[in-house]
Formats: structure tokens, sequence, C-alpha cells
């Protein structure tokens, strides 16, 4: 089979191309600043992806489906209104729910359309979630007058609003460093391993329960598909090598910093199982239970925020949060949105692909995240649709590289 004319070049499209990956390089940058609401990532991602649609934003038929499971969810959002006795803010948070579906399907958009934009996305991130976690821990130690605004009932939460966000978003990072460690050269190994104890650092003192499990999750995971991904004797004995040095390395942090009476006492408090607020009367999981059994007679929810003038607290269960907020038809689309990434996203987990590693952090990391959303609402997390959008990303490309070679693979 003949390979296809290279396309002609042309300058005013690669400069817009270059110009297009720089915006978004700055965009994820920003998601790791949200100390406040509208934040900075709100404001200059909508232009984005206003401007990008303008111009021609393409959503391929291996996108299709993420837009309309997206649309869908967010349309048993606007219907959930509707139940409302008083809509007060119930419609602002639909809004940003419809943005953030947005932002996901622009993200997987623009990966298909380049995917030498995941590199530059994952850097970006690093680069973000480094300073928020410094800040985190400065903040910790009240390295400097004002540094308390980067923490919250003694735990760090860097340029975040809440610990629990701040800590699940340095996982991704973290695992694209640690990736660069195992795979990578060792001349650059030093400094991936001070990026990968700084954002654990950050991550241990956001003392979230649900960051910790993410973690370790997320980090075991990535060793076991490397090491089943590699074949080599070599390379296998040189993953679990480091790794075991890595986990050294943590643990010999851990002990220092637990040196603190005061990182000391809150870890001691922090790894009980179950908590007052988990196991105690309207505690979390009797909420569960209790919200669950409502959502079954509301096929249209009961409205954005409800919850928590019902309950003592929110639903801090994702899949709770979609029936309550999204009615039956956003939980349908939800349920459908996560069984779809994982499943095709394991097909094509191990295949040799230059956009493999990207896959694979993000993968990992959704899966993660779909397990920890059992105790804990996930439903604005802006970086957990730009996982997402990666994945399903990926997936167009993947899509694309199977239709392009079938013709080849086909007897002449």
């Amino acid at each position: 089979m003949a390979l296809p004319h290279a396309p002609v070049f042309r300058p005013q499209l690669a400069a817009v191309g270059v110009a297009g990956s720089a915006l978004v390089t700055v965009g994820v940058f920003l998601s790791g600043f949200v100390i406040s609401e509208p934040a900075p990532y709100e404001v200059f991602m909508a232009a984005l992806i206003g401007l990008w649609a303008i111009v021609g934003l393409r959503i391929s038929r291996g996108v299709a489906p993420l837009l309309i499971l997206l649309l869908l969810f967010n349309l048993g959002g606007m219907l959930s209104l509707t139940v409302m006795d008083d809509i007060a803010d119930g419609p602002m948070y639909i809004a940003v729910s419809t943005f953030l579906a947005l932002s996901c399907v622009f993200f997987a958009a623009i990966v298909e359309a380049r995917p030498a934009r995941l590199d530059l996305i994952f850097r970006a991130w690093v680069a973000s979630a480094l300073i928020t976690s410094i800040l985190g821990i400065l903040g910790y130690f009240h390295a400097f007058p004002g540094s308390e605004v980067f923490t919250l009932y003694d735990r760090a939460k860097g340029a975040f609003q809440d610990p629990n966000v701040f800590g699940p978003f340095l996982v991704a990072p973290s695992l694209y460093l640690v990736h660069g460690l195992l795979a990578g050269r060792l001349a650059g190994a030093p400094l991936k391993v001070a990026g990968v104890l700084i954002l654990a650092l950050g991550l241990f003192l956001s003392f979230s329960r649900a960051a910790w499990a993410l973690y370790l999750f997320s980090v075991m995971a990535l060793v076991f598909v490397m090491l089943l991904k590699e074949r080599t004797g070599a390379f296998r004995l040189k993953i679990l090598v480091l790794s075991l040095l890595a986990a050294v390395i943590l643990v010999l942090a851990l002990v220092v910093a637990l040196q603190s009476d005061k990182v000391s006492d809150l870890f001691s408090n922090r790894t009980q199982l179950v908590q007052e607020y988990d196991g105690g009367h309207l505690g979390r999981f009797e909420r569960h239970r209790i919200g669950f059994l409502m959502a079954m007679e509301k096929p249209l929810g009961i409205g954005p925020m409800v919850f928590s003038t019902i309950f003592p607290e929110d639903e801090h269960n994702i899949w709770l949060k979609s029936l309550t907020t999204y009615g039956w038809l956003g939980f349908s689309c939800y349920f459908a949105l996560i069984v779809w990434t994982l499943c095709a996203g394991f097909k094509a987990l191990l295949r040799n692909r230059p956009w493999q590693p990207y896959l694979m952090i993000a993968y990992i990391c959704v899966a993660g995240h779909t397990a920890i959303g059992f105790v804990i609402d996930t439903d604005h997390w802006r970086h957990a649709y730009l996982q997402i959008g990666i994945v399903w990303g990926c997936l167009a490309l993947e899509r694309r590289y199977n239709r392009q070679a079938a013709p080849a693979a086909s007897p002449s």
C-alpha cells in the first residue's frame, strides 16, 4: 500500500496550532489555582473553548459519544431545577457543570487533533502541581506571614479551597514523574525524585484519606502495568529496583515528617478508618443509605445543593450526587460514561503507541477517582474532567490508528 502524500505545509496554520497549544498549556497550568471562584481557570478556559469553537473545534466520531453523554448528564441537572422550591444558586451550579463537561470534550478533541499536546498538558500539570504543593507545604508550617491562607483545619490545601481536592490533584503529575523516573534516563532522575517528594509531601499534608488511598493505588497500578508492558528482564529489574528505592525514600521522608508532634497527632487521627462523621448519627454512611432510598422516589432528583439543606452535610458520594443533582437520567449517563471509559481504556492500555504512557497515567487516575467517588464527591473537580478528556482523546487516536491500519492489513 502506498503511503499517503504528506500534507502541504501552511505556515499560518502551523502558527495557529502552536499558539493554540501554548494557550492550552496555560489553561492546564491555571487548573492548580482555585482558591476562589470563579477561578482564573474558568475565565481563561471558557474564553479559549469559545474561541476554539469559532475557529473550528472538530468533534470526531470517536469523541462524539463523550459529548452526547455529558450533555445528557447536564440535561438531567437542568431537569432537576424544575423540582426545586427555591432555585437559588442551582442554575449557576449546573452552568459550572456544563462548562466542565465542555472542557472535557475540548481536551479530548484537541488531543486527537494533535497528540503532541499530551506532553505539554502533563508538563503544565506538573509545574502547577509543584507550585501549589509548595504553597501548601509552606502554609502548613507557617513559613511566612499570611501563609495560613494555604491551609484549612490545619491541613494543607495549597491554592485550592479544599484539601480533599488539593490532594487528588497532585496524583496524576506524580505518576508522570514516576513514569519518567522508571522509563527515562538516570541523568534526569534527581530532579524527578525531588519533584515526586515535593508532591508526595504536599499530598501527605493534605491529610485526605481519599488522596492517600488514591496515591498508593495509582503508584502501585502504574508499576504493575509497566511490568506487564515491558517484556525484557533487564527493564523489569530496573523498574523493580527503582520502585523499591522510591518506596524506601518515601518511607524515610514520612518518618522525618512524623517527628513533628503536630504532624504525628493529626496523622494518628486521620488514619482511623472510620471517623465520627463517618459512622455517627447521620454520618457519611447513614446519609448514603438514606439518600439512595430517597433518590429511588425522585426520578428528576432534588436539585443542586439541596441535599445539604436536608442533612448535616453534602452527599460525599459521586453516585449519590449524580442521582440527587442530575436525576435518574444523569446517573444513567454518568454510569455509562465511567463504564465506557474504563472498558475501552482497558482494551487499549498496553498497546505500543506514542500516546500509551499518557493514556496509562490518565486511565489509572480515572479508575482511582472512580473508586474514591464512593466516599467523596468528585462532581466539580476540574482535573477529573481533564483526566477523562485525555483518556477519550487517546481512544480517538487509537480508533483513527486502527482505521488507517486496516487497509494496510487487508490483502491487495
